[in-house]
């Protein structure tokens, strides 16, 4: 009954609201819409349509901010928080009586939603072991476990195969699990916990979805205690275990936020860069002039990244709440109203990228982007996400050049996420 009820609060009810705003011509509850029915030509067309309405767009939802300087602002600004649009009234009672108690990676202590001084703690201690230098150490693995996947592959080159399921998926689940310190007997587990889990970033959940993402999370909750305990006794040379261990000023991570942190590694670390590479592979078959500049020049390999960050970012959209009375592009906004940054549309500002929504991987100022949000909240495993986007890229088409995409590929049915559901392909034709 609890389940159920929290479901109906978080999700069944927005999804009642937002048929019938979109109905009524409401083009955030229309975009929301077209992304829960995995569409992939309009969801930009009704970005342009909110753009073409100026910087700060009024909904019956809230606010809608989609040119880059807006949302740069709407992230950066100490007049709005993250985390959900209120503890008050009736339905913010229900919500807290409902929620799971196991871990989320859109409820505190995530740093996701975190706020200082908390969250200043928090970040200072997590940044100390997700360093640039930890990250280009698993470099190497990382073109090891590729190549590995792609031998895996070699048997199936001739015939369809979905590279979602094969590679996409299979490359970032096992850097996590390295990450994690899971030994190898255990690493399906992770697999299966990101592949559920990972719709819990995502909002208006139909029922099944929300129950099968609850009871995931709750087991990975229980599996990562007992994880956790064993790397107190036995650590080893793994981030998680660095994590269990780091201090300052003789202070560590509770025990909630350690498994906070596992599980927004795993809940958001997976599904973004599955959605990078499934987004990367489709925009370089689909550009072979694009494709062909790059095997002339293979220091444009960085760069692909960033462009296809920018053009078809993993997160498509992210949310604020204004704390206190304040103005967006000119527009006042209330305090306690929600303003969500299209982060797909700041992407395609032509007023920063020329020619927006053209795919150039020599593009000076790619890097640009705002795909990894901005601000306290910048994600953290943005450097881990660029290193997994470029091995896996480069490691794919250097190896099977002539890969052609089969009809057949599907987005994933998501309002936030936005990558391939399935994208099959044959390797060699």
């Amino acid at each position: 009954m609890k389940s159920t009820v929290h479901w109906g609060v978080a999700h069944g009810l927005p999804t009642l609201f937002l048929q019938r705003a979109a109905a009524r011509g409401d083009l955030q509850a229309r975009l929301i819409r077209v992304g829960s029915l995995g569409s992939d030509d309009e969801v930009f067309g009704l970005i342009e349509e909110i753009r073409s309405k100026g910087p700060l767009y009024r909904s019956s939802i809230g606010h809608v901010a989609t040119s880059h300087s807006s949302v740069r602002h709407l992230l950066t600004s100490d007049d709005f928080r993250s985390g959900p649009p209120t503890d008050e009234g009736l339905l913010g009672r229900i919500g807290r009586w409902a929620a799971p108690d196991a871990l989320h990676p859109v409820k505190p202590p995530s740093l996701l939603v975190t706020e200082p001084p908390d969250h200043t703690r928090y970040r200072k201690l997590v940044t100390r072991v997700f360093t640039m230098r930890a990250v280009e150490r698993l470099r190497e693995r990382t073109e090891e476990i590729a190549a590995g996947l792609l031998d895996d592959l070699e048997p199936r080159a001739t015939s369809s195969v979905d590279l979602v399921e094969a590679y996409c998926a299979q490359l970032p689940v096992t850097v996590i699990a390295e990450i994690l310190g899971v030994p190898d007997a255990e690493r399906f587990k992770v697999l299966d916990f990101g592949s559920a889990a990972a719709p819990s970033l995502d909002l208006g959940l139909g029922l099944r979805r929300y129950r099968s993402t609850s009871a995931a999370l709750a087991r990975f909750d229980a599996w990562l205690g007992d994880h956790l305990e064993h790397l107190r006794r036995e650590p080893g040379d793994n981030l998680l275990s660095q994590l269990v261990a780091v201090r300052e000023d003789g202070a560590g991570l509770s025990e909630s936020e350690l498994k906070a942190t596992a599980g927004l590694v795993l809940a958001a670390g997976f599904e973004t860069t599955v959605n990078l590479l499934g987004n990367g592979i489709a925009l370089l078959h689909d550009h072979p002039d694009e494709r062909a500049r790059v095997v002339a020049d293979p220091t444009l390999w960085t760069n692909v990244v960033e462009e296809a960050l920018r053009l078809d970012p993993p997160v498509l959209l992210t949310g604020r709440m204004a704390l206190r009375d304040t103005e967006v592009a000119g527009q006042r906004v209330r305090a306690g109203s929600m303003v969500t940054a299209i982060l797909g549309g700041a992407n395609r500002d032509p007023e920063v990228f020329d020619d927006p929504l053209r795919f150039d991987v020599g593009r000076a100022n790619a890097r640009d982007h705002i795909a990894f949000s901005a601000g306290r909240h910048h994600c953290l495993g943005a450097q881990l996400a660029r290193m997994e986007g470029e091995v896996g890229l480069r490691a794919i088409w250097d190896r099977f050049p002539d890969l052609r995409l089969d009809p057949g590929a599907r987005r994933r049915e998501t309002r936030i996420l936005r990558g391939f559901e399935t994208l099959p392909a044959t390797l060699r034709p």
